[in-house]
């Protein structure tokens, strides 16, 4: 049962709500990734699915990359309530070693998406990302992985045409990709950024301009090596502890607060953790706390 609002019958909607694959959702929802890369067990891992979506959370970013997660939502949430937005990506495959590698060509993504639908146990996914693999953070494709843009984006738009796929999104992206890619049709784009990190700013502006959810990923910083992490960050520790709040807490309110379609996905496998993400929905921050937070980076 979802969770409501205190003293309200009206269900609980973490950070409130925006638009996405064509229905309404919350703009706090739940990344999986964790569920597959830190050797979960299975029964945890139920329970934070449900635990999830109980609270309010109606859209789940996964991949069939991620190992077993896409089975755990399968076994958590199936057959799965109205109004929930299963957000898949597309671009990597984990070869025999468990070792993540490139798969752009425009076959493998089709044959990602089939292999989402199976595990899912789903017969559309709502929103599917194309993780693209030119520039860090994480893998770069290389030889025969180096595919056109534009015969991605056509594989794409033939499964949409299908009815398998609901919207399309871009992941990894530059603005001047966005920029070519906006004819056909982008839903989403998820790239790596935070208050302590902003590098993908042009390509949160050019989001703005053309009305594009923003879904952020690690966004409290801690997804690679010498990024920097709110938890340690002694000025967001401080603004925290002014507001009875956790610096997670701190960063994910000011990504909400910085533009009103941003999504947020962070990922755990704590189901304290959980509550305390979704709990920053309900944190208003102060105009003095926004000014300090924007010029953090």
């Amino acid at each position: 049962m979802t969770e409501t609002a205190a003293g309200s019958s009206v269900p609980r909607v973490p950070g409130g709500p925006a638009k996405l694959a064509g229905r309404t959702i919350a703009r706090i929802g739940y990344g999986a990734m964790q569920l597959g890369h830190q050797k979960v067990q299975r029964d945890a891992a139920l329970a934070i699915l449900r635990q999830a979506v109980g609270a309010g959370v109606n859209h789940i970013d996964t991949a069939h990359f991620y190992g077993p997660a896409n089975d755990f939502i399968r076994y958590a949430l199936a057959p799965y309530p109205d109004g929930l937005v299963l957000a898949d990506k597309v671009g990597a495959a984990t070869d025999a070693s468990g070792a993540l590698v490139a798969a752009q060509r425009p076959q493998q993504l089709r044959d990602q998406v089939e292999a989402s639908l199976t595990t899912l146990g789903a017969g559309r996914l709502g929103l599917v990302y194309l993780r693209r693999l030119d520039a860090p953070p994480g893998i770069i494709a290389e030889g025969d992985q180096q595919v056109d843009i534009d015969d991605q984006l056509a594989e794409l738009s033939a499964l949409r045409d299908e009815g398998k796929i609901g919207d399309i999104g871009l992941s990894g992206v530059s603005a001047a990709q966005l920029r070519h890619a906006l004819p056909a049709g982008i839903a989403a784009v998820q790239n790596f950024y935070g208050v302590l990190d902003r590098g993908e700013e042009p390509v949160l502006a050019l989001s703005r301009e053309h009305g594009i959810a923003w879904v952020p990923f690690f966004p409290l910083g801690s997804g690679f090596p010498n990024r920097p992490h709110v938890a340690s960050d002694p000025r967001i520790i401080a603004i925290a502890a002014d507001l009875g709040a956790t610096p997670a807490q701190v960063a994910l309110a000011w990504l909400l607060a910085h533009y009103d379609r941003t999504l947020l996905v962070a990922g755990t496998a704590s189901p304290a953790h959980l509550a305390e993400n979704i709990a920053a929905g309900d944190l208003s921050l102060p105009a003095a706390a926004m000014t300090a937070l924007d010029s953090l980076a």
